[in-house]
């Protein structure tokens, strides 16, 4: 007898008879002789009587056709066949009409999700097909009950839910250092150990790209400069020796002599051993400079995932003071300021500098030259971006400045945001680990539901209240996706789970990941806390000091719950300041058809990015500094500070300097900086004045602006969902 029914979305509901005499009485309509009740209630009763305890929904309408076919009512059995038909094509609609708007490459929020992916190409719209029909089976068979609700509910979010079958991870900072080393096998190819610093720029971007195909989220390299001066020396040895062939001579005693600094240098008036250096170093620099460029090239026309998308990557860096580590340094700076092509920006890698006291920073610090130069660098072309090394949160009790490794004490970040640093289980660092999976919260929504609530302190705790339901299950739902993770084989991880996550190297290719992955996340992050404290307040953090300090205890209570995750379920929990970009319109779509137009609330296109102060909000740099700074010590798992300033930067590095100089005033961990940048689309020339509608060198009137649309750059802004096109729209410059 059947007692319970799997429905479609999983659910399990009590059977009712009444569904099946519905359905039969309603193909018998559409006969002559119309509805037989006696039929319809003894072809329930059988079905009632004979089918399983629990049966799905598609078996019980099963036993439907084969009685209709057995009755003496066959064109009932066909009418109903007809109806089911008709009802399966009606849920596939949605999906129908989506794989058309993919087909036809229309703009829209589905085919401009991701900014970074070209879903007009002919592999773009494969993984976009196989992206959104993906999803409803993960919604079907991988989520719990609980999680399926609140997603449901936009109560929370969870990322890269089409990657979720592959059981793949987030991101990694990669140890370079282990592969250029000792090469590596991915797959089907394999790249032996680097001896000159081509092969190594090659290798780098090698093995971004490889792993790139075996995660979901971005790739970062922690320490570019520290991993890649060894071949600065090799590379100038070689060059002696090939100034020793030429010449005759005997100049070994070059090979390890001390060179101060890696600084082309005329000839003219040396001699000798001299001479046979600067020459050596001379071109050591223009390989250098030749290998940075490529590898910047590189990052800009590889593709990965099936080719639809160049690699997510970041690079570190700042910090090695010795004479090959200034020269890459200097010399990827000099190639990312000349530009790629017809001197375009790079999008790619997003690039980070390491902001040290002692180090890289002040005025006495060895490399002060090179951040003077990164400043100026991002005063054209946006990146470097700024961590600093010096944030309480940022700092390592391991970090001497005299340990040639020292960059394994350094944090380092990626993308638009993502920090890893802290773990419970091993060794603090951020190398050979990253970021399993992250679910955001929608605060909002949890804020709008107790808005009519008069009295503020039982609004207030009702609040807490419900945050603590949706945390509970954001944290048990990012536990089962572990679970899930965990039982992926190391050989369906080549480069990753083999050199590159700590640990995978003592694990053989038929065992499971479970040992080591635990040293990586899992993130909770959340959006919105402006709109949710304008529902809960009536005015935002940036606009009222009592505000600030209730978004200070909500987003200081998510991490107080984060840690108490780590010690129930035993991994490491964090709190991410999300990064929205597709999602920052879905929650906000869905709230307001829910709820209507609420001012300040729902009223914009998309909820503000985390607890970032309304890009409409007009103030100074150091008041945004002041009010966001607190929120980075509470974000462990990322964050970032950005600030908008006007007109023409590329003179002006100071104003770059000035920004940082909040960042270190106000213990923020990682900042950028946004300013006008136009960009010709056809033949990519770039400048900074205002309001550009021709291009003065070809004449085309196909003018972009080209501007970050979370942490990253986007080479156009029609990749852009209409949700961000729309914060773009509303931002602000802050002075």
């Amino acid at each position: 007898m059947i007692q319970t029914v799997v429905k479609r979305d999983g659910r399990v509901v009590g059977f009712n008879e009444e569904k099946i005499k519905s359905a039969i009485r309603k193909a018998m309509l559409q006969t002559e002789q119309g509805e037989d009740e006696n039929l319809i209630n003894r072809i329930s009763v059988r079905i009632s009587l004979n089918g399983q305890e629990r049966m799905t929904v598609e078996q019980i309408q099963d036993m439907v056709e084969l009685e209709l076919m057995n009755s003496p009512r066959k064109e009932v059995a066909k009418r109903y066949i007809a109806y089911r038909d008709q009802r399966s094509i009606a849920r596939r609609a949605k999906t129908t009409n989506m794989f058309h708007e993919i087909i036809e490459a229309k703009n829209n929020d589905i085919t401009r999700e991701n900014a970074n992916m070209n879903t007009d190409s002919p592999a773009g719209m494969m993984m976009k097909f196989a992206s959104e029909t993906t999803k409803p089976f993960v919604d079907d068979y991988l989520l719990s009950p609980e999680a399926r609700e609140a997603v449901r509910h936009n109560y929370i979010h969870i990322h890269d839910k089409d990657y979720y079958p592959t059981k793949s991870l987030t991101c990694v900072q990669h140890p370079l250092d282990r592969i250029l080393e000792y090469g590596f096998i991915a797959g089907h190819g394999e790249s032996r150990p680097a001896k000159r610093i081509e092969t190594a720029s090659i290798i780098g971007c090698i093995s971004l790209e490889t792993a790139q195909n075996e995660m979901h989220g971005g790739q970062a390299i922690p320490a570019f400069d520290f991993y890649l001066a060894p071949f600065v020396r090799y590379s100038y040895i070689e060059e002696v020796k090939n100034i020793e062939k030429l010449c005759g001579e005997d100049y070994s005693s070059l090979y390890d002599a001390e060179i101060k600094d890696f600084v082309k240098q005329p000839l003219d008036g040396l001699k000798g051993s001299e001479r046979a250096m600067q020459h050596a170093v001379n071109r050591t620099v223009s390989r250098v400079h030749q290998a940075m460029e490529a590898f910047i090239h590189n990052m800009n026309t590889i593709h990965s995932r099936g080719g639809n998308q160049v690699v997510f990557s970041s690079i570190n860096y700042g910090t090695d003071t010795s004479a090959e580590g200034r020269c890459i340094i200097r010399e990827l700076l000099n190639s990312t300021y000349e530009g790629v092509g017809n001197g375009a920006t790079a999008i790619f890698p997003i690039q980070i500098w390491k902001k040290k006291r002692g180090v890289s920073y002040l005025p006495e610090d060895p490399n002060y030259d090179l951040y003077q130069l990164a400043c100026k660098v991002t005063a054209r072309r946006f990146f470097p971006n700024f961590v600093n090394l010096d944030a309480t949160f940022n700092q390592h009790e391991k970090w001497n400045a005299d340990d040639p490794t020292r960059y394994n004490y350094e944090v380092a970040t990626m993308g638009c945001r993502t920090r890893v640093f802290e773990d419970r289980y091993g060794e603090k660092t951020s190398i050979g680990r990253g970021n399993l999976s992250f679910t955001t919260v929608n605060i909002v929504r949890l804020a709008i539901e107790c808005m009519n609530i008069k009295d503020r302190q039982e609004r207030i705790d009702s609040f807490f209240h419900r945050l603590d339901k949706i945390l509970d299950i954001a944290a048990r739902q990012l536990c089962d996706r572990f679970d899930f993770q965990k039982t992926a084989l190391v050989k369906q991880f080549p480069l990753l789970m083999s050199k590159l996550w700590n640990g995978a190297d003592k694990l053989g290719p038929e065992d499971t990941i479970e040992s080591v992955i635990n040293h990586g996340t899992l993130g909770i992050g959340f959006i919105g806390l402006a709109e949710c404290l304008v529902a809960l307040t009536g005015k935002h953090h940036g606009e009222d000091e009592q505000s600030q300090q209730l978004g200070l205890r909500i987003v200081g209570h998510m991490r107080s719950r984060a840690n108490e995750f780590s010690e129930k379920y035993e991994h490491n929990f964090s709190v991410l300041a999300t990064p929205a970009e597709g999602l920052s319109g879905k929650f906000t779509a869905k709230d307001r058809k829910t709820y209507g137009t609420l001012p300040g609330i729902t009223d914009r296109a998309y909820y503000t990015n985390s607890n970032h102060v309304p890009v409409y909000y007009h103030c100074s740099p150091r008041h945004k500094a002041r009010i966001e700074a607190p929120y980075h010590e509470l974000t462990r798992g990322g964050h970032i500070f950005y600030v908008e300033i006007d007109g023409d930067a590329t003179h002006n590095p100071d104003a770059i300097a000035s920004i940082v100089d909040l960042m270190d005033q106000h213990n923020i961990g990682y900042c950028s900086v946004n300013h006008n940048r136009n960009r010709c689309m056809h033949c990519g020339y770039e400048d900074a004045s205002k309001d550009l509608r021709e291009c003065p060198r070809c004449g085309s009137k196909v003018i972009d602006r080209l501007q970050r649309i979370t942490g990253y750059l986007v080479g156009t802004t029609d990749r852009w969902n209409n949700a961000k096109l729309s914060e773009l729209n509303d931002r602000v410059v802050h002075e």
